[in-house]
């Protein structure tokens, strides 16, 4: 049909590509080629959207047409899904790290090869969107200069950054380049102790820096918001001094805060490696150091390129993980530590992957926060944790409350509470059954706007817990404005119990002023009897950790629940 997408199917055997297109006929319009060479005169005279790519062929082999498409202003945002064998996991490492926005493995298996286009495909659109979006943007403004330029700092924009570093390092092949990557250090707080100006004059003061040191030996752009990229000779910049003369240069401004920059760098080795996933691993290097008293700014390394390429096969994994119930809920039980009965859970997401075993929440959580995808893991752990509840009410006449995470995406959402009243009507749920539990992190982002959510939701009935209190910079802040209904401590607040340290006063501090205040308190990670009596000292009553139970599956936690197996007795 003229209206269906083009897919291009380059591979050298005819049934392979047969195979392929039998799959996807109904959805594009299905073109095909027998080498490399075939599929880019094809493409230089076809709207193609996506191309399948076999690696191993004769003429022109995949990695050379995968190199010619990305090098290519004309095709580089084309999306390639290359084709391998199950024992070429060097070669798809190698073909992502070259552009490839996935790969699929031979045999075929229709749904996984499926959903797999439909990702990428699902992916490519969201990224038209926000270039869209920003067109859309830029002609509301009617300012010529937005087209490349930044206007609160006058430097290059994202896209008008990677375009010219790009064009730049391969022009200069013979020069080596480096990416260095930059932010400030909780710069929300700066924003929040101080007046969006003072933000904008530390932003503009940076940028008025990084273009001055670079000159015309380099690129320098505004990624976003406090987020900067500089691309320069390896050899042009020398990183102490760099970093010593931009701590000088913001002093000079005579805030009243310490402004700290952080930085990655990554030394490139191939200029035509697409130059996000380069800043990709700037930014993994400033990540490794960010926060940090010690270090300021860190170099990319091996490992940090196993723990991108794990990254972006669970990227690649996460949706069908999703429709195929990899991902299922660990109620972990809330005890009262005086009667030692169960009063409650946390519902804890876990990802049993089919290939890596129980992938653990810390390299999956992360990962989908920044891609968006918590949103709908967000989801999905609610409706669980609903469907639990309603079987406990079925087969034991009762339920006790289980709270599960609301991710700050999430809750900036319109549509959260239409969506869990919708949830609640469905399984018959009254709201108090359903705690919601949101992050210190959260209230950096819009303070306002989450008090007006919270306030909204426990109109309806639902009650607010504030997870892992007392880690942010804005605790006492954040307990003076935010209605919360309950704060949860983490144990590992308190080191050493049993030497009754500062951190032991201010714990016991804290959960006082809490029961002044009205909230309820719970204890997280709770494992010997040393801090159970600790607890139990200072008015705590409700416990979870591993001195009680482990997360568990929801049939454990049933049967643990309706009393057919014993707490733990003391």
């Amino acid at each position: 049909m003229a209206d269906q997408p083009v897919m291009l199917i380059v591979d050298d055997i005819e049934m392979n590509r047969v195979v392929l297109s039998q799959f996807f006929q109904d959805d594009y319009h299905i073109e095909m080629a027998e080498n490399g060479r075939e599929a880019w005169e094809m493409i230089l005279h076809t709207p193609v959207q996506i191309v399948l790519l076999d690696l191993v062929m004769p003429v022109m082999d995949g990695y050379a047409l995968l190199t010619q498409l990305k090098q290519d202003e004309r095709t580089a945002g084309i999306p390639v899904i290359v084709m391998t064998g199950n024992s070429e996991r060097d070669s798809e490492a190698q073909a992502m790290e070259m552009g490839a926005a996935d790969f699929i493995t031979k045999p075929y298996n229709p749904t996984v090869v499926r959903y797999r286009v439909r990702n990428v495909m699902a992916r490519q659109e969201n990224e038209w969107r926000k270039l869209e979006q920003a067109a859309q943007g830029r002609q509301l403004q009617q300012v010529n200069r937005d087209v490349e330029l930044d206007q609160l700092t006058g430097l290059y924009n994202r896209e008008a950054f990677y375009r010219r570093a790009s064009r730049l390092m391969q022009e200069r092949a013979d020069t080596s380049y480096m990416i260095i990557y930059l932010d400030v250090s909780c710069f929300k707080v700066i924003n929040d102790l101080f007046r969006m100006e003072t933000g904008n004059l530390i932003l503009q003061t940076a940028a008025y820096y990084f273009k001055a040191s670079v000159g015309d030996k380099g690129v320098v752009g505004r990624l976003e918001a406090d987020h900067f990229a500089l691309c320069v000779p390896q050899d042009a910049v020398q990183m102490e001094s760099f970093m010593a003369g931009l701590d000088s240069t913001l002093s000079s401004l005579g805030i009243s805060h310490h402004i700290v920059f952080y930085a990655g760098i990554y030394p490139v080795e191939d200029v035509f490696l697409p130059i996000d996933q380069m800043c990709d691993r700037a930014r993994m290097a400033l990540d490794r150091v960010r926060g940090s008293y010690i270090e300021r700014y860190g170099y990319y390394d091996k490992s940090m390129r196993e723990q991108m390429l794990e990254e972006q096969m669970l990227v690649r994994d996460m949706e069908f993980g999703l429709q195929d119930r990899q991902f299922c809920i660990f109620p972990q039980p809330v005890y009262d530590l005086k009667t030692n009965e169960i009063v409650g859970a946390e519902a804890l997401v876990r990802w049993q992957h089919p290939a890596s075993g129980l992938v653990s929440p810390g390299k999956f959580i992360p990962l989908f926060e920044r891609n968006g995808f918590i949103v709908r893991l967000d989801r999905f752990v609610w409706e669980e944790a609903c469907r639990l509840l309603q079987e406990m009410k079925d087969s034991l006449g009762h339920a006790v409350p289980i709270s599960v995470n609301v991710s700050r995406l999430n809750f900036y959402n319109e549509g959260l509470e239409a969506y869990l009243m919708g949830l609640l009507d469905h399984y018959q749920l009254e709201p108090q059954l359903l705690k919601l539990e949101i992050t210190e992190s959260a209230y950096t982002d819009n303070p306002r706007q989450l008090q007006h959510t919270i306030e909204s939701l426990q109109a309806r009935g639902f009650r607010i817990l504030m997870d892992d209190f007392g880690r942010g910079y804005s605790s006492l802040n954040m307990l003076k404005n935010l209605p919360v209904d309950s704060l949860k401590i983490d144990m590992g607040f308190v080191s050493d119990i049993e030497k009754r340290g500062r951190a032991s006063i201010i714990m016991e501090s804290v959960v006082r002023l809490a029961q002044r205040l009205g909230m309820d308190t719970v204890v997280e990670g709770v494992e010997t009897q040393a801090e159970i009596d600790f607890l139990e000292e200072i008015g705590c009553r409700h416990i979870q950790g591993y001195y009680y139970a482990k997360p568990m599956d929801t049939d454990a936690f049933l049967q643990l629940y309706s009393g057919s197996a014993r707490p733990v007795q003391r």
